[in-house]
């Protein structure tokens, strides 16, 4: 997906098993966070991050949802952990991810292995794709900062 394209009409399923649409967002603009697994360090501080700014967002005129791979328990059990006031999507098909484009090869530690690259989508309020943080730019404990830093009013 690029800037200028809209994102997918189904997100997938959160962490209730409830649909998620693009369409019931219409009218709000969109922050779609994707992010690798749950209750990982990186992870835990990304989402705790928007946690705490999650009011700046929504008085910008926001709704932030995140997405990873992992199954609607763990979702459920990271939500509950650490009081995360927004829903993440369980994209255990990998369908929502490979649609982004934010699936694929990855090295750690000098070991290849497939996975999911951190990276947010920001939209308007038609679900139209207006910037990318791709995973090279996110900082995970300031991640609320640049994203807000670059709304436009």
């Amino acid at each position: 997906m690029e800037v200028g394209q809209k994102l997918p009409e189904v997100l997938g399923r959160d962490q209730d098993g409830k649909e998620v649409k693009l369409s019931d967002f219409k009218g709000k603009k969109l922050v779609l966070y994707v992010y690798p697994k749950d209750s990982t360090p990186g992870c835990t501080s990304e989402a705790c991050d928007l946690r705490d700014n999650y009011h700046s967002f929504l008085e910008k005129g926001y709704a932030v949802i995140g997405a990873s791979i992992q199954d609607e328990k763990s979702h459920k059990k990271f939500i509950e952990k650490y009081d995360l006031p927004f829903p993440i999507i369980a994209d255990t098909e990998k369908k929502l991810v490979e649609e982004l484009g934010v699936y694929g090869e990855k090295k750690m530690y000098g070991k290849v292995t497939m996975g999911t690259f951190r990276t947010t989508f920001i939209t308007d309020e038609n679900g139209v794709i207006t910037r990318i943080i791709g995973p090279k730019e996110i900082k995970v404990k300031e991640h609320s900062s640049q994203i807000l830093d670059n709304f436009q009013d």
